[in-house]
């Protein structure tokens, strides 16, 4: 199970809303080559993490893939080589941490894969902190574990802070 995580909170380059490029990323991701997709969540409005009030509210989903047959494991770097291609393509710039973005295309999970080095760091190193990850992760796969710490996904959920009770609603 491949898991990528699809945020926005700027309008695309073409002055389409978050929503619309999320969607839009959402069919590029879908084809590339190798990748089987299987379900995306639904769309999310969420604040900044860290808040942040001069920047507008996120869109975030999560989109769940397999690796379709008779392509062979998908190699995390080319993966995530392709990911940022994406984010090109639709105007994201990268700049300082927690900017406002026009995409941002995060790979969560690859098929229970542990690495620290080299990128892509896998799992991610956050998603299990942020809620506008696990919310929308959990629609898509619900019986998700966390490959480093064991931890269900559900059981994260409630110790993020704010957990289940964020500011989350859907986009």
């Amino acid at each position: 199970m491949i898991l990528i995580a699809i945020g926005a909170n700027l309008p695309g380059p073409d002055g389409a809303s978050p929503r619309d490029t999320c969607i839009r990323a959402l069919e590029a991701v879908r084809a590339l080559p190798g990748l089987e997709f299987r379900a995306v969540s639904p769309w999310y409005r969420t604040t900044p993490v860290p808040r942040d009030a001069s920047q507008p509210d996120f869109c975030n989903g999560v989109a769940r893939f397999d690796v379709a047959r008779f392509a062979g494991v998908a190699e995390p770097e080319a993966l995530l080589a392709a990911l940022h291609r994406i984010e090109a393509e639709f105007g994201r710039e990268r700049s300082v941490p927690n900017a406002a973005r026009t995409l941002d295309l995060d790979l969560i999970d690859l098929n229970g894969l542990v690495r620290d080095a080299p990128p892509p760091i896998l799992p991610h190193p956050r998603a299990h902190l942020r809620a506008f990850v696990l919310r929308p992760l959990l629609d898509v796969a619900p019986d998700w574990v966390h490959p480093r710490s064991g931890a269900a996904g559900m059981s994260l959920l409630d110790t993020v802070p704010g957990g289940s009770d964020a500011p989350i609603g859907r986009w």
